[in-house]
């Protein structure tokens, strides 16, 4: 054997002794968790509270950074972006991993190959809510109302191509109803203006809307998730009312770079799971309406695929286009 050879053959015969010590090492310094939404928002909560419990588990702190924009795509771009180096992880959306995609003329990044699922994180249960001054009382009697005013009545949702848009026409088509939607740029203003009365009613995360529930200032008719949220036990579920495919969950989920070793993305799920076992954590996402999350790799992969195939036909059916 020449000595080119045998260079070349020793340096491949090297290379999973070289991925188990940078796996040891993992992680070598602070870690950083983008969360692609603003600071203060629902995102920037489930973020904050994971990085939290997960940095003495990762013997490293992990640092949330914000990177907003597109819907969630940007910050989860600057992860695909980050190659091999499993220090940068990202909190996911549904708008970014299941929805963009057949929306976006080209998103910057291939989800199925630039992006490593790690774990389902939370799921935040969306509800179906008018303003109180309506005078409904239950959702029978609004579809009732929308169907004797086609057209009429409007319905916010927190932006065009968002997942609580899709809802709402997910909502649209099973009910019969034909609402005016009126996207908002995020759901602070979609609120305000249900408070104030200027539309008729929206399809949120229940986060956004809890506070004014409570106060009676708003009504909730309905959640679309398979069970009742558990801050609200008296709102029956879409599934109770007779309308089973109005299922519809927001979700954020943790994410590596798809180039990244396997070795160190197993380091960050042992972390990541074990935070999500915590009465802690759970406790804290179930204050802003988060059902905690779990699972393996695999089932966040199949669960993104389908997510995927779902709002894919939403879009299609809907003809939902970016404005």
């Amino acid at each position: 054997m020449n000595i080119t050879r045998r260079v070349a053959v020793s340096g491949l015969a090297a290379l999973p002794f070289a991925g188990a010590a940078q796996a040891q090492n993992f992680p070598g310094r602070p870690m950083t968790l983008v969360v692609p939404f603003p600071a203060g928002g629902p995102a920037d909560i489930f973020g904050r509270n994971l990085a939290e419990r997960m940095s003495p588990l990762l013997g490293q702190p992990v640092l949330v950074e914000n990177k907003s924009g597109a819907a969630g795509v940007t910050g989860i771009d600057f992860v695909a972006k980050a190659g091999t180096d499993a220090h940068v992880m990202g909190l996911m959306s549904a708008s970014a991993g299941a929805i963009m995609q057949s929306l976006m003329p080209k998103m910057p990044f291939d989800p199925a190959k630039d992006i490593a699922p790690q774990v389902l994180v939370v799921r935040v249960q969306e509800v179906f809510a008018i303003n109180s001054k309506l005078g409904i009382n239950d959702l029978k009697s609004f579809i009732a109302y929308a169907k004797a005013n086609p057209g009429k009545v409007t319905c916010g949702s927190a932006g065009t191509g968002g997942i609580t848009h899709l809802a709402i026409e997910l909502f649209k088509r099973e009910t019969g109803t034909d609402l005016l939607h009126v996207p908002y740029r995020g759901a602070a203003p979609a609120t305000n203006d249900l408070l104030a009365g200027t539309v008729d009613t929206v399809l949120l995360d229940i986060s956004v809307l809890l506070p004014h529930v409570r106060s009676g200032a708003i009504k909730v008719l309905a959640v679309t998730s398979d069970s009742r949220p558990p801050l609200l036990p008296d709102v029956p579920t879409m599934r109770e009312m007779g309308y089973p495919k109005v299922n519809s969950d927001n979700w954020y989920a943790l994410v590596s770079p798809g180039a990244s070793l396997l070795e160190q993305r197993k380091k960050i799920f042992d972390a990541a799971t074990a935070a999500l076992k915590t009465k802690e954590l759970a406790d804290a996402y179930a204050a802003v309406g988060g059902v905690i999350g779990g699972g393996t790799s695999a089932e966040l992969a199949a669960f993104l695929r389908e997510e995927g195939e779902k709002w894919a036909a939403v879009i299609k059916a809907a003809n939902v286009k970016l404005e």
